[in-house]
């Protein structure tokens, strides 16, 4: 199995030789500022107690605080909590936004817990941490299997332990609850944004465009809707069972409500079944992996058919891959630049609990857009400068502001 540690340090020491960066500081990015690790005893429905290994890795905060998701998954590892960080500083300084990066996660299957309890380890995942967080230190986010609820829930002991009353510690959290209104749609509709601007950069008509999206979670559904809302054919859609595909058009709406119902999306009335292997080898425009990390590795790279791919999911491509992806002439936006919304919408609901404003969907989402494809420029222009990969380009415009802000500090 691919570490995501060590491709994220593959990566950077790639960088590194790209921009002649100093080794030293090199070596300093490459391992996270801190790390915690933390055993969590939580009282469960029945009166026993069980004991949750939980994590939180603190990056980079050259230039500004931490940030980054929560994540409530049973193969939370420490490997991965610190991969994400580090790709959270570098997708922060690509948006341009004043952030280095963080990454938590409890070892934990969601669904295994009661609400009661889940709210319980929540709790305890914040008392556990509140030292090490706060709006100018380290504001934590919802990722894998975490929603508003839990932010709100966590926002709440953070109150309480702290004595702090600034509802910037955590963003993503509920509208009702200082949560920022676009925050749900931004990161599908960030990466549609960056989709129509590379369009519009390699001057592919969209006529009988075809996109393949692997993944209906939040962001798979989120890019599936406005895609098919701007006139884009979605021809093949999936979830962790399995996918479907319909050559004339699938209308992601209808997608979503059949897999409510049905608990699948295989059986749609006039689509095809197809597998979730099958659905990234389609010869289609656009290929959309939204789902998870290294589905595109050196095993089946050298299958995929797409043009381009716009990385929704975190690190869904293997280091190996790009190489073999880059020979074939296909060109992947990579993960920190496309699914950059998210972070970047949660900086305005940063920006307006600590400025007590409320901004509307339509200025969020128009800020949103502004952010996103001047960073998809800068990155294009900066690949074509180094004849390099779109991942490389992004990387070598991030590990640069990131060496600039940390170069100005003190040691």
């Amino acid at each position: 199995m691919n570490d995501p540690y060590l491709n994220a340090q593959s990566q950077l020491r790639s960088v590194a030789k790209l921009i002649k960066a100093d080794e030293e500081i090199i070596n300093k990015l490459s391992i996270p500022d801190k790390l915690l690790t933390l055993s969590l005893p939580v009282r469960m429905d029945n009166g026993s107690i069980r004991t949750f290994i939980a994590y939180r890795s603190q990056h980079n905060n050259s230039r500004g605080p931490y940030k980054g998701g929560i994540r409530y998954h049973h193969l939370v590892n420490e490997a991965e909590v610190k991969a994400l960080s580090m790709w959270m500083s570098w997708k922060c300084a690509i948006a341009d936004i004043p952030y280095g990066g963080g990454k938590g996660g409890i070892i934990v299957d969601p669904r295994e817990l009661s609400a009661a309890e889940l709210e319980r380890l929540s709790r305890a995942y914040v008392r556990a941490i509140a030292h090490d967080i706060g709006p100018d230190l380290d504001v934590p986010a919802p990722d894998v299997n975490t929603t508003p609820q839990i932010m709100d829930w966590m926002l709440d002991e953070y109150i309480k332990v702290s004595g702090n009353k600034s509802k910037a510690t955590f963003t993503g959290k509920s509208v009702d609850n200082g949560g920022s209104l676009g925050r749900t749609e931004a990161t599908g509709y960030g990466g549609v944004y960056v989709m129509e601007e590379l369009l519009k950069a390699e001057k592919v008509k969209k006529d009988n465009l075809t996109i393949a999206i692997q993944g209906i979670g939040n962001v798979g559904y989120y890019f599936a809707s406005l895609a098919h809302k701007n006139g884009h054919k979605i021809v093949a859609i999936s979830d962790s069972k399995g996918g479907i595909y319909n050559a004339k058009g699938i209308d992601p709406k209808l997608a979503l409500e059949f897999k409510q119902k049905e608990g699948r999306l295989s059986g749609m009335e006039g689509t095809k079944i197809i597998g979730n292997e099958q659905l990234l080898e389609l010869k289609v425009d656009v290929l959309v992996p939204s789902a998870l990390e290294n589905v595109i590795n050196a095993d089946n790279a050298d299958k995929i058919k797409a043009r381009y791919i716009i990385e929704m999911a975190n690190g869904p491509i293997t280091p190996e891959a790009d190489e073999i992806l880059f020979s074939k002439k296909i060109l992947s936006v990579p993960d920190v630049l496309a699914n950059s919304g998210g972070v970047t919408v949660s900086y305005f609901e940063w920006y307006q609990n600590i400025h007590n404003e409320k901004w509307s969907k339509e200025e969020v989402l128009k800020k949103l857009k502004d952010n996103i494809t001047r960073a998809f420029k800068q990155t294009y222009s900066k690949r074509k400068e180094l004849g390099v990969n779109m991942r490389m380009a992004a990387y070598a415009l991030a590990v640069a502001k990131v060496i600039e802000a940390f170069k100005k500090q003190e040691l």
